[in-house]
């Protein structure tokens, strides 16, 4: 099949199946909606033909009485009729198909029947196939709205792109955008993705010129590491901003605590971050990221500095606040900057960042000019209102010669008139204008967020030294056995097969110890009451051997010392393959959800990185006296683990919870290796 997109978003030609000359008609909706393309077009309604009135019979009829080409099919006909029709559009060498209607894989049996046939179709011929259960797609350039939403067709040309899951958002998402100011080169809703997914037109528009950010909307993935290659090869030129709906819906829980814990929507997000996205909560953040990113990027760096100047001091407090809770440094300014603005504003003035200047003076435009050339700030963000009889804001930032090569955003407030002229002079200079502290800070947040993912080195994981996981179901005792070969340290311990053994072991630890049922077919111990500690004596030892059962193995394991318990586990997500997951041990794992996840394999570099994530990261890093992570071996640890999974086809998960952080380094305290086929099952 071809993976060129160029008859569907740029036809030479388009026919409408199923046309209709009653208004309320889908097919008479989309005819209406392509009156305005310029290009070849032709209406076709095999029932009520009117040649007369340009309604052809047959898609070949129209295509021998249409001066062009007619590269797209545009499918106005109920969900049974869709394969016919789209076979029809093949004969006449259609060569891609928008399918509008619903009633397919959502519909039961039936659907199902309806979407296989249709599939078959398009297999078959090699047409690319948009749909089904799509409002449609628009590229504003080409005169082309092939939707049925008839406002698609007033939306200007720009250059941010939409690919959206759903129709609906791809429409909400545009007309958003255009109310921020901005024009759309392409939006796309896929539908039920039945051919085209968001990876094909990610791929479509890596080389599309006119797009200069993308935004991305996902409901579900169906082809995992496909669509992270697509986003790495669109974000390796142009910004993706990145939605994924689900935060409520967890799924089915996997057996494991990591299962329960790497639900879709954060795996989802994570590996998109990975992948180069700029992930973002909402619509309204994504729509404040791209009117920014569409504009300006930050050179890549770890931690760009922000500088503020503001001419109303309540509003510049509350951008200051939002960039202080999203981690993004506000450096005080220098003392060459700071003796230059003392010369240039009223001496009751905060001049250290925020540059409070109060009402706006004929200074202002050297104002920003001082502030945005000071050696710690990377970029200036900038709030004033439109008042009478006080600076232009847009006259001022251009003469301080902000924009891509001293990246700004600018904060207009005012009339809805007053802000809308201010914002158009500055976005056709180039320079991104928003209405709020609030939308402010999410550009901000958006821009910073681009530059430091950008500053990530892209090493490679390395695996050739990875050690394979040992065939069959593996105990606790020989899951830590193997974990020493990654490096990954557990306290001293004896696994025992009889009382007498455990009492022996005792004797040779030394209290106080664990006791602990070992049993490879037991995942969750604790909860059986197979888990004992703190036995010291062999009296508690006794009583710990009768809590778990006789007959049993044991694990006598000594005691680990205090410290910060993490989780860390490896496994095989049915999406995206395998992911690593790291964050708060113990059952805080699953009460907090403090986790960050990542794509495995990865390298110890970026796997060092993992704690940054989590909003208990200062619990690692020496709170009050206690144990700081050492990230080299952190980073090292993870690493190995996520290569042992990738080298272990035979393997579903390792799990590592606890991960004891001690003064003396990492410890695990308790290790499940689940195999791909579970025991249960291999009897």
């Amino acid at each position: 099949m071809s993976t060129n997109l160029t008859p569907l978003f740029a036809p030479e030609g388009v026919v409408v199946i199923g046309a209709s000359r009653q208004s309320g008609k889908l097919g008479a909706a989309m005819a209406r909606s392509l009156a305005s393309f310029p290009g070849a077009r032709a209406l076709v309604n095999a029932r009520r033909p009117e040649p007369g009135e340009g309604v052809h019979a047959s898609v070949a009829d129209a295509a021998a009485q249409t001066d062009g080409r007619l590269d797209l099919a545009v499918l106005c006909v109920p969900a049974a009729g869709c394969a016919d029709a789209l076979a029809e559009a093949a004969a006449a060498d259609c060569r891609a198909a928008l399918v509008c209607a619903g009633g397919f894989g959502e519909a039961g049996e039936e659907g199902e029947a309806h979407a296989e046939a249709l599939g078959r179709v398009a297999r078959e011929t090699g047409v690319r196939l948009l749909g089904p259960n799509t409002s449609g797609f628009f590229a504003p350039h080409l005169g082309l709205t092939a939707s049925f939403v008839p406002a698609a067709g007033q939306l200007p040309a720009g250059d941010i792109a939409v690919v959206a899951a759903s129709g609906g958002v791809n429409h909400a998402l545009a007309f958003d955008l255009i109310a921020a100011g901005n024009g759309i080169s392409l939006g796309v809703g896929l539908g039920a993705g039945l051919d085209i997914t968001a990876a094909d037109v990610l791929e479509h528009l890596a080389g599309d010129a006119r797009t200069t950010a993308v935004a991305l909307h996902l409901e579900t993935v169906p082809d995992g590491p496909r669509l992270v290659e697509a986003v790495r090869l669109v974000s390796a030129v142009k910004p993706v901003v990145a939605l994924v709906v689900g935060r409520t819906d967890v799924g089915d829980f996997a057996r494991s605590h990591t299962g329960a814990l790497a639900t879709s929507w954060r795996t989802t997000r994570a590996a998109l971050r990975q992948a180069g996205a700029v992930v973002v909560d909402d619509e309204r953040e994504m729509v404040d990221a791209l009117t920014a990113l569409s504009r300006i990027q930050l050179r890549p760096q770890p931690d760009p500095g922000l500088g503020l100047v503001t001419a109303q001091a309540g509003p510049g407090l509350l951008i200051a606040d939002r960039a202080g809770a999203d981690g993004i440094r506000m450096p005080e300014l220098a003392a060459t900057t700071q003796t230059t603005l003392r010369e240039l504003l009223p001496p009751l003035t905060y001049q250290r960042n925020p540059v409070d200047t109060g009402r706006p003076a004929e200074t202002f435009a050297r104002v920003l000019v001082a502030t945005a050339m000071d050696p710690q700030v990377d970029l200036l963000a900038v709030y004033a209102l439109t008042e009478p009889d006080s600076v232009d804001l847009a006259s001022a930032v251009q003469d301080a010669g902000l924009g891509a090569d001293s990246p700004a955003v600018v904060i207009v407030g005012g009339l809805p008139e007053d802000v809308a002229e201010q914002r158009a002079r500055l976005h056709k200079a180039g320079i991104p204008a928003l209405t709020g502290p609030a939308s402010a800070a999410n550009a901000v947040r958006a821009l910073v967020t681009h530059a430091r993912q950008r500053a990530v080195p892209a090493d490679e994981a390395a695996q050739e030294s990875a050690v394979s996981v040992p065939s069959g179901p593996l105990d606790e005792d020989a899951a830590k056995t193997y974990l020493a070969e990654l490096g990954i340290r557990a306290p001293e311990r004896v696994a025992c097969g009889s009382r007498a053994e455990a009492h022996y072991a005792l004797h040779l630890l030394g209290g106080p110890v664990a006791v602990k049922v070992l049993d490879a077919a037991i995942l969750h111990k604790t909860e059986i009451g197979g888990v004992h500690l703190g036995v010291r004596t062999h009296e508690e030892l006794d009583a710990a051997l009768d809590a778990i059962g006789a007959d049993r193995r044991y694990l006598v394991e000594a005691m680990a010392p205090p410290g910060v318990d993490l989780v860390l586990g490896v496994r095989r997500d049915p999406v995206f393959g395998p992911v690593v997951l790291a964050g708060l041990g113990g059952t805080a794992a699953e009460a907090l959800a403090d986790v960050a996840i990542r794509l495995a394999p990865l390298s110890a570099a970026e796997a060092a990185s993992m704690p940054d994530d989590l909003a208990a990261r200062a619990l690692l890093d020496g709170w009050r006296g206690g144990p700081q992570l050492d990230r080299a071996e952190f980073g090292r640890v993870v690493s190995a683990a996520a290569a042992a999974l990738a080298a272990s086809p035979g393997t579903a998960e390792i799990e590592i919870n606890p991960l004891r952080l001690t003064a003396d380094g990492l410890i695990a305290l308790d290790a499940v290796i689940v195999p791909t086929i579970p025991p249960a099952q291999d009897r």
